[in-house]
């Protein structure tokens, strides 16, 4: 294991939303491994090395609300944006009112973690002609500077961007709440998305237009006196 940190996070509300519903939103019991690297990664990420989930601690009651939301049906293509920004011309607007939509969602409420990383490197830094020695340790101080001082890329966000996270370093967590004592089966979770290579699969830019193809990758969680053990990201990545 490489270099870690402790990042405490809470909000008012959050949704993990599980893939097999496949038009109401309904949230996972808990934060999934890759929501909680996306938070790391709003506040310091580096395309030299990557963010790996350790433990996810579970510090509030399970509580869940529903509501309605309004969305939308559709999305902006990337041909049009490529158009506008090759041209300097293009319509990149969608008109609300013709295209939105009520959903329902089950939601969690009143949601605090705790989340244990470390860093891992993917390939060497060089400081003159050498390698730069312990380089998790810089990215570690880094991100340390960042979250102490409240900063951060773009704001973190629980599951979709309308539910902001607020953010601590800590070096202990507090203690769970009693209603989590005990052994808990989470069923299975998402644990994140690995590329992989693909002849047909899509041509990625930043891996040397290497055609690649998006694939989840699942874990069984479990849940102890609110901790959870996340395990190895399965091998696959490109």
């Amino acid at each position: 294991m490489g270099y870690g940190v402790k990042l405490l996070v809470w909000g008012d509300y959050a949704s993990f939303n599980r893939p097999e519903m496949k038009v109401e939103r309904v949230s996972y019991d808990v934060m999934t491994p890759s929501a909680a690297r996306g938070i790391l990664e709003a506040i310091y990420w580096k395309p030299e090395m990557r963010w790996v989930v350790d433990r996810l601690r579970v510090l509030n009651p399970l509580r869940f609300t529903h509501v309605r939301r309004n969305e939308v049906d559709c999305k902006i293509s990337t041909r049009d944006i490529t158009t506008a920004m090759n041209t300097g011309k293009g319509d990149l607007g969608i008109a609300v009112e013709d295209h939105r939509q009520q959903r329902a969602a089950m939601l969690l409420k009143d949601v605090r973690y705790g989340i244990e990383a470390h860093v891992e490197v993917l390939k060497p830094e060089m400081k003159g002609d050498k390698p730069l020695e312990n380089p998790e340790a810089k990215h570690l101080r880094q991100f340390k500077d960042r979250a102490q001082s409240g900063g951060y890329f773009h704001h973190p966000y629980f599951g979709t961007r309308e539910f902001p996270a607020n953010f601590e370093l800590v070096e202990e967590f507090p203690e769970c709440h009693e209603s989590l004592q005990g052994e808990i089966n989470l069923g299975y979770m998402l644990h994140d998305i690995v590329f992989v290579s693909d002849p047909k699969g899509k041509i990625i830019e930043s891996n040397q237009g290497r055609r690649l193809s998006a694939e989840p990758r699942f874990f069984r969680a479990i849940m102890r006196d609110g901790l959870i053990e996340v395990p190895p990201l399965e091998s696959g990545r490109a």
